[in-house]
């Protein structure tokens, strides 16, 4: 008898988790808000209270909301005067613009290996990838789970390396009770669709620096500056304002964002508990330092020889036909065909990024999966369920082989 809904069996959960963005009467008022003040633009004093709010919220001095989180990447870069003939170091397990930010501003990614404990940038292989030519560095802080920020701010005051954090994927998380984005030089943040804090796109830069602050508050508006005329242009930047509609949306979304960090922790937790008791499932275990993880993704080890070598792609479609949302997650970046466009040949000096060997990246990218971050906003009974599914696919696996 077939058990498995892949191979046509009862899945476990037909029920849906909860949807994902939410909203509510709050967002609902800010953009009735927004479309009867004809303020629809940018500039206008819904993107200032959200960068109030946000930076308040961080713990930053400065906060500049801008269009993606691509841009508020490549923003820190150009206020840092990164440019053609600089090196920046990222890691391998993130998604592409962390590279291609770098590349648009005509500089070189770098990349080093991961932590296998967290997946994120290795302190020590970024400075082993330092040179002559480094100018930054770039942890990206992935599923909200904090890079190692003490071995990295220690290799930046010594080098001399500003540390950007790509914190995309981390709004609320805490280092040492400190949110990400607020201990290097500056944070990014993506505010795109699958988000935990989310006005379907939009982006910000924090800083504590406030001539860092200027630079970019000036790039992010066509090189304007707040004391000169509308017509002069400092700085060669672009328009990359967010719009008072996204602004809107965000402030209300910031209003629930800690009580939703609260259930997806205490979920989490759980998940954490059930998955421990099935072989070849490793949830990944938490520094002491994470104070706050957000947990945009949840993130746990797959081993395919307690599954009969069942590939994680076969195991990841399983679980998704249990009713459980589910991702196979990232790709190796550094072997993306992207690297071996003429035109990015033609910034790297021809370097050969497929020929890289990043073992624990590799090594992430062969095990690690993903359970999406809105499964973890239901009850403790929908956790329960996930939980029955994996265990459930463990028990029959050979249907698949």
């Amino acid at each position: 008898m077939v058990a498995l809904a892949l191979n046509g069996g009862a899945p476990t959960r037909r029920r849906s988790f909860p949807p994902w963005p939410r909203y509510g009467r709050a967002e609902l008022r800010g953009l009735r808000g927004v479309l009867r003040s004809r303020q629809w633009g940018t500039l206008g004093p819904r993107v200032a209270e959200f960068e109030r709010a946000f930076a308040s919220y961080l713990g930053a001095d400065h906060c500049c909301a801008v269009t993606n989180g691509t841009t508020s990447l490549e923003l820190i870069l150009r206020a840092l005067d990164v440019g053609p003939g600089d090196e920046v170091i990222v890691p391998p397990y993130t998604f592409i613009a962390t590279a291609t930010a770098v590349l648009s501003v005509g500089a070189v990614p770098v990349f080093a290996d991961v932590d296998p404990a967290t997946n994120n940038l290795s302190p020590a292989a970024a400075e082993e990838a330092v040179t002559g030519r480094t100018k930054a560095i770039i942890p990206v802080h992935i599923a909200g789970v904090p890079a190692d920020m003490d071995a990295l701010v220690e290799i930046g005051n010594r080098t001399g390396l500003p540390i950007v954090e790509d914190a995309a994927q981390a709004h609320g998380s805490e280092w040492r009770n400190r949110k990400l984005g607020t201990i290097g030089a500056a944070g990014s943040f993506s505010f795109q669709l699958s988000k935990n804090l989310s006005a379907g796109e939009g982006g910000a830069v924090v800083t504590n620096d406030p001539a860092l602050a200027a630079r970019m508050r000036s790039m992010h508006h066509v090189g304007r500056r707040e004391d000169g005329g509308w017509y002069e242009h400092h700085e060669p930047g672009g328009n990359y304002r967010m719009t008072d509609w996204q602004a809107s949306v965000l402030i209300a979304q910031l209003g629930r964002l800690d009580r939703q960090i609260a259930v997806r922790e205490r979920n989490a937790s759980v998940l954490d508990a059930g998955l421990r008791e099935i072989d070849g499932i490793s949830p990944f275990e938490r520094d002491a330092r994470a104070t706050r993880v957000t947990r945009h993704l949840y993130m746990a080890r797959y081993d395919a020889r307690s599954f009969g070598g069942l590939p994680k792609e076969r195991f990841v479609a399983a679980l998704e036909a249990e009713g459980i949302p589910a991702s196979t997650g990232y790709v190796e970046i550094q072997r993306q065909p992207v690297f071996a466009h003429p035109s990015v040949r033609r910034i790297t000096g021809n370097r050969d990024y497929a020929a890289a060997h990043l073992p624990a990246a590799e090594r992430a990218c062969r095990e690690t999966f993903w359970i999406m971050q809105n499964a973890l906003l239901g009850r403790e009974s929908d956790i329960r369920d996930i939980v029955t599914a994996v265990r459930k696919i463990r028990d029959h696996y050979r249907e698949l082989l």
